[in-house]
């Protein structure tokens, strides 16, 4: 089937930017589309082109007029979904943005409300994002999840609306070593209508980071996402509570490996991390 999508987008620059990393080739990579007008193209072609680029997340965004709640609107694909929040691809689209445009604060209208980014002239990017509800007291671990991941949870947590279980592990070690069946955690998560699963345990004695995690997301087309920045607004408050301080640092320890910087302002996480322009380039986009 032809997919239909307007003229305009035809020619439209597309940009491949690795974030949470100050080196290329590490961090995760996702793919900005700054669109041309003030409108969204076909939802459909959209998908396509996040299925074309099969990266975690495909970005797009179109200006707003002046006056609007917010500068720009946002929204993310997974190669099979759209999703209702992504933090590495909001950080590599405020870094497109900084980078032609300059530094300085930007706002994005998305499904998760109006979240603002504010580009350093040092180069860091902070995203402000609403905090995942963590539930305080572990749940019962749903049947399979340990076979699914292949290692016994210490604990179990829901994450409310962000929609993942928070699966706390004995150690880092624990957390690398993971090689999970990832059918059994699709099914798993298709069951418990759940998103994705965060995996995570406290750093090793005197790394330069208090916590790893790893995540993965088969039922959204995600079987390891490399560097998560919403699975962070769950991960900050677990570990603030825990280690006793609103600013923390997390390694996110998939093969290429993502360092975020996160601190709990109340209801708010801030995530700050740095982004680097792999690939520019131009869409040709024919259906």
């Amino acid at each position: 089937m032809t997919v239909r999508r307007p003229a305009t987008v035809a020619g439209m620059r597309i940009r491949v930017i690795d974030a949470f990393t100050d080196r290329p080739f590490a961090g995760n990579p996702a793919a900005v589309c700054l669109l041309p007008g003030d409108r969204w193209p076909d939802e459909r072609w959209m998908q396509a082109v996040a299925a074309e680029m099969n990266l975690s997340e495909t970005a797009f965004a179109h200006r707003l007029p002046p006056g609007a709640e917010a500068d720009w609107a946002l929204r993310w694909f997974t190669p099979t979904v759209e999703v209702d929040l992504c933090g590495h691809a909001t950080l590599a689209t405020a870094y497109a943005l900084a980078t032609d445009q300059g530094p300085g604060t930007v706002r994005f209208a998305s499904r998760s409300g109006v979240l603002v980014t504010h580009a350093h002239p040092d180069g860091p990017v902070t995203l402000d994002f609403p905090a995942a509800t963590v539930a305080p007291q572990p749940a019962p671990a749903p049947d399979g999840l340990a076979a699914a991941l292949g290692a016994d949870p210490v604990a179990v947590h829901p994450t409310g609306s962000l929609g993942d279980l928070l699966v706390v592990l004995a150690d880092a070690a624990a957390v690398r070593a993971l090689t999970p069946d990832l059918a059994a955690v699709r099914a798993l998560s298709v069951r418990e209508g759940i998103r994705g699963v965060i995996v995570t345990a406290a750093a090793d004695p005197g790394a330069d980071h208090d916590f790893v995690s790893r995540f993965f997301a088969p039922a959204v087309g995600v079987p390891e996402d490399p560097v998560t920045g919403s699975a962070h607004t769950a991960l900050a408050p677990y570990w603030a509570a825990r280690l006793g301080r609103s600013q923390t640092v997390g390694f996110q320890a998939s093969a290429r490996g993502g360092r975020v910087e996160v601190t709990v302002a109340g209801d708010r996480v801030r995530l700050t991390g740095r982004a680097v322009t792999v690939l520019d380039g131009t869409l040709h986009a024919h259906g």
